[in-house]
């Protein structure tokens, strides 16, 4: 039986360096179940070294949490990776950490904090997060898939790290899955603004660096489960799974 799943794809935890120290395993799992979230992926910056801890922290909680990451490319275009294991996901982070350059500067940038699911702290990342890594946005797209990740262009809206604000519009052959939109932007101004987003599948995600902004910018989406594999049917519109809404 098919039904409404509310979604927040890109939420970043206490390992980004731009996001809160807040925002730890268990607090964000408690945000989203009180946010009525149902799908929530982690996706830090360069990094998926929290993924597995925000998984633990959701068990038995009514959240399916999926791996991810956001890749910052060369161009300095940002994507969301997707996954359906976090060992993808960490594969994928090896290819990435060989690619990025320089260290992280606490006081320049803050604190990359790697946590467990209890939300002790482990370790501090010294790799500069924040950077771009040395991959173009198509080998990252490539390598994304080639692990059977879903692809999600960052905040095409914005007017700095989004692939048209970058590039100014999306190459031929660069296959995203899907687009996602700030709160800032309606979906018919999307269409209107942008050529690339009038035949593409618009979603919105909160791009989460505090709890209060979990959940506050999602997508419904019309699916048998809260999963990685039921998400990618919806984006496909496959099997009467789709994505609901679109404002």
């Amino acid at each position: 039986m098919l039904s409404r799943v509310r979604a927040d794809l890109h939420v970043h935890t206490c390992l980004s360096p731009c996001a809160e120290l807040e925002m730890s395993p268990r607090k964000i799992v408690a945000e989203a179940v009180r946010k009525g979230i149902g799908l929530l992926a982690i996706t830090d910056h360069n990094s998926a070294a929290n993924v597995t801890a925000v998984m633990q922290a959701a068990i038995g909680s009514p959240v399916e949490v999926v791996a991810g990451m956001e890749v910052c490319s060369e161009e300095e275009v940002h994507v969301l990776a997707l996954f359906d294991s976090q060992e993808k996901a960490l594969d994928l982070q090896s290819l990435v950490y060989g690619h990025l350059a320089g260290r992280n500067d606490p006081d320049t940038f803050g604190l990359q904090v790697i946590a467990n699911e209890q939300d002790e702290v482990i370790s501090l990342e010294e790799r500069l997060l924040t950077g771009a890594a040395s991959l173009s946005v198509g080998r990252i797209v490539e390598e994304i898939h080639a692990r059977d990740g879903i692809v999600i262009a960052s905040h095409v809206d914005r007017e700095s790290y989004s692939v048209i604000s970058q590039l100014g519009f999306i190459p031929a052959g660069l296959e995203f899955d899907a687009l996602e939109l700030t709160r800032h932007c309606s979906t018919t101004e999307a269409r209107s603004r942008f050529s690339s987003c009038r035949g593409a599948v618009l979603v919105r995600n909160s791009d989460a660096h505090a709890l209060a902004a979990v959940g506050t910018n999602v997508t419904e989406y019309l699916m048998e489960c809260a999963s990685h594999h039921e998400l990618r049917k919806a984006l496909n519109g496959e099997d009467g799974r789709k994505v609901l809404t679109e404002v």
